[in-house]
């Protein structure tokens, strides 16, 4: 107790204890962060009502919302959320298919596509693939580090069971051995029922340790056929991480203009394994060949480098595609955007490129080195980056008809035949050396350069079918005709085609970089509202204006 004096009048005052104002203050802030806690949870939970009550209760206030907080209107629509999965297809598994895929991105990508085929075909349950990791690029990367493996699981649920790993009776810890094998290429639906099928009977999980081209092109079921692209064009999704820096890369390159995807395969191991060294030093092509040598697999050791370009089998070296870029008459103002690894012999070899398209740009010049770092030494997730821009691209243009051309090929093809150029590297090559000697004139050779690929622009034909002989004929991924017209509407569509291409060489205009765009702008909008299967295009449809 403590006794003051104030204006000579004693007061008593109990002193408070010094412990207790503490705890007071602890209690007044913990009832503050409770009340704020419930207000905060009514509030929500309000919000949630008046939601589901009146939809368009909230329009005003996300329209508030920046745009720059917000996706590009052309992104909107492929991250919207996605569609209710379909019910779960009720069968009973002949067994379970294991599949270690070999090759590059988009052979494997094609493999898997056919391994799915597969399993539905014979009734089977199959176990996520497992990707190459021993190949030339030593890709340390599983499957779930490119594709979405939950959306690759639940898009195809209806059609077949896929599980992310085998049941643990069946894992070699317990002792079990899996049957392994390579089935035949190009095998039909024949082979798989007769052949395949009752290995199942007997071992229970059978493990393809081989997978490229182990399905034929044609002759497969309608069904099976369109189910092929169903994977293709939607079950294989890349995972958030390629997909929002491929969509920032396009979205870069479509600000400045137009562009040109060039697909400029003149890397290392594609020199090592066609023995191609035109234009190479005596150093350099030793390399190639002790490399080719180093690779057991790679099966041709002693290559002739000049028969092979004469006979059209050599990617063009970046000096050639810069000739035939010019005499499609594209000009310096074009936008170029390389789509491939390091280029062999680096930046010597792009020069004359440079010199005539100063506007060449690649992932690593328009990128923050940070943004690429999770993708170094990764070379599958740095094509699947690559394999965005060239599918969403003005024009694509391969050096060499390898896989990935093939497969960007069949995607540009779905999404509204997208010009595609096609080079006819054997005639290239003929009227390259013609007119390097002198004897071809530029007018002339810039005029049979384009009269040459005039029909290899990604217009619609059928696919070329040749019994007994399924490596000569057109990749199915190249050209999937079955899922881009049913019966007289595919004939419909190529003679819609051939009529656009006969005016525009009546007009004297011809097909060139500035005429055919605008048509193929025209009709791939047309094409993407308007899909004659009964599935939505892919997100990248959305990237047409």
């Amino acid at each position: 107790m403590e006794v003051r004096s104030e204006n000579n009048i004693q007061v008593r005052c109990d002193k408070i204890p010094s412990q207790l104002i503490p705890r007071t203050r602890l209690q007044v802030w913990f009832f503050r962060v409770c009340s704020s806690i419930l207000l905060w949870t009514c509030l929500i939970q309000l919000l949630a009502v008046c939601e589901l009550w009146h939809p368009r209760l909230l329009t005003g206030l996300t329209n508030r919302i920046p745009w720059t907080s917000r996706p590009p209107l052309r992104l909107q629509h492929s991250l919207h959320s996605p569609p209710p999965l379909p019910p779960p297809r009720n069968y009973r598994s002949n067994g379970f298919l294991k599949v270690s895929c070999n090759g590059g991105l988009n052979q494997m990508r094609a493999a898997i596509c056919d391994m799915v085929i597969v399993a539905r075909l014979l009734n089977l349950t199959l176990v996520v693939p497992e990707l190459d990791k021993t190949s030339f690029w030593a890709d340390p990367s599983d499957f779930g580090d490119i594709f979405d493996v939950s959306h690759f699981i639940d898009s195809l649920r209806d059609e077949v069971r896929i599980i992310k790993r085998l049941p643990k009776k069946f894992s070699r810890k317990y002792g079990f051995q899996a049957f392994q094998m390579s089935p035949v290429s190009w095998s039909n639906e024949k082979y798989y029922l007769e052949q395949i099928l009752p290995l199942f009977s007997k071992h229970k999980v059978v493990h393809f340790n081989r997978t490229d081209t182990r399905l034929a092109n044609n002759g497969i079921q309608l069904d099976l056929q369109k189910l092929r692209c169903r994977v293709n064009f939607q079950g294989l999704k890349f995972t958030p991480e390629i997909e929002t820096l491929g969509y920032k890369l396009v979205r870069i390159l479509q600000d400045k203009g137009t562009f040109v995807a060039l697909h400029l395969r003149y890397e290392m191991d594609m020199l090592a394994f066609s023995g191609c060294t035109h234009g190479c030093t005596v150093e350099e092509a030793e390399e190639l060949k002790q490399l080719r040598y180093a690779y057991p697999w790679w099966r041709e050791k002693e290559i002739m480098s000049e028969e092979r370009r004469q006979q059209g089998l050599c990617p063009l070296t970046p000096e050639e595609a810069t000739l035939v870029l010019q005499a499609l008459g594209f000009d310096k103002e074009t936008q170029i955007y390389i789509a491939s690894g390091e280029i062999y012999g680096s930046e010597r070899r792009l020069a004359s490129l440079r010199a005539a398209f100063p506007h060449i740009v690649k992932k690593e010049t328009i990128l923050d080195p940070a943004e690429l770092q999770q993708f170094q030494n990764h070379s599958s997730q740095m094509a699947a980056l690559d394999f965005m821009v060239s599918v969403a691209s003005n024009t694509f243009i391969p050096t060499y008809y390898g896989n990935m051309a093939k497969v960007v090929e069949g995607h540009r093809r779905y999404l509204g035949f997208k010009r595609s150029i096609l080079p006819d590297r054997k005639k290239l090559v003929e009227l390259l050396d013609l007119h390097q000697n002198g004897t071809l004139p530029w007018n002339d050779f810039a005029l049979a350069v384009r009269q040459v690929h005039e029909k290899r622009m990604g217009q619609p034909f059928r696919r070329r079918i040749i019994p007994d002989k399924p490596k000569e004929e057109d990749y199915f991924y190249a050209n999937p005709e079955e899922c881009l017209c049913e019966g007289t509407k595919c004939e419909d569509l190529i003679r819609t085609w051939t009529n656009i291409v006969w005016i525009m060489q009546q007009s004297g205009s011809g097909l060139n970089a500035q005429t055919h765009p605008f048509i193929q702008h025209m009709h791939l909008k047309e094409f993407c509202k308007k899909r004659l299967l009964k599935i939505p295009p892919p997100p990248l449809c959305f990237f047409v204006g």
